[in-house]
């Protein structure tokens, strides 16, 4: 059992960095198993087919949703909490930059996925919804209580498309770190305008905390 179990995670891990360095619509079972050395009965012995990989690497991307993703437990760590939320965001889209880059043909190939997806980002939307009012008591930012869903709903909208919006922008362009960290940039930007005087200077520290981050690869998609 234990080895079986070492060859279905060494089969997702392999899934992912393929999916992620050529796209998933590019790659087959068959590339896995060739890239694993294994042959492709024991891959399916594992996961019936491509679909079946893509759920599991779906539910691992759900569990760290649910663990990366928290609101602050006091108000004096609200601005930790907004910096673990970015990296979160960073860790996310780097690690699973495939999804992001291709989201709307992977789940129209598999309602099964569509549904998953939905009730997983129903539930982020609660967790950003969190943090917005967590910041909100800490004295960290002032917003209206009806805006907050929607600023919400904005902040997953520009996590969820970054990595296909700069897809649009230089199609032949690898997909970095320095990339991702510049949608940080963007979703911290979300938040600025609503930051007090007092958390200001804080929220300018962590800025330029994510702009050299973002500025430490010059192969970046100029944006």
């Amino acid at each position: 059992m234990e080895k079986k179990l070492r060859t279905k995670d060494r089969i997702l891990q392999a899934s992912i960095a393929l999916f992620n360095e050529v796209g998933e619509r590019q790659v087959t079972t068959n590339h896995i198993a060739a890239h694993l050395g294994i042959s492709p009965g024991n891959l399916y012995y594992h996961f019936r087919n491509k679909e079946d990989i893509v759920r599991q690497i779906f539910r691992e991307y759900a569990k760290l949703l649910d663990t990366r993703i928290k609101p602050p437990a006091h108000s004096s760590q609200a601005l930790d909490a907004l910096t673990d939320y970015l990296d979160a965001v960073f860790e996310l889209m780097w690690r699973f930059q495939f999804f992001y880059a291709n989201l709307p043909d992977i789940l129209a190939r598999d309602p099964a996925l569509q549904q998953d997806y939905l009730q997983v980002q129903q539930g982020v939307l609660g967790r950003v919804m969190s943090v917005i009012k967590a910041l909100k008591a800490a004295g960290v930012i002032k917003i209206d209580d009806n805006d907050i869903r929607d600023v919400a709903h904005n902040i997953k909208l520009l996590v969820t498309f970054w990595i296909s919006y700069l897809k649009t922008q230089a199609p032949d362009a690898v997909i970095n770190k320095a990339n991702l960290y510049r949608g940080v940039l963007k979703v911290l930007l979300l938040f600025k305008p609503y930051a007090t005087p007092e958390a200001l200077p804080d929220i300018n520290t962590l800025q330029q905390h994510y702009t050299e981050l973002a500025g430490s690869d010059t192969s970046a998609v100029d944006l």
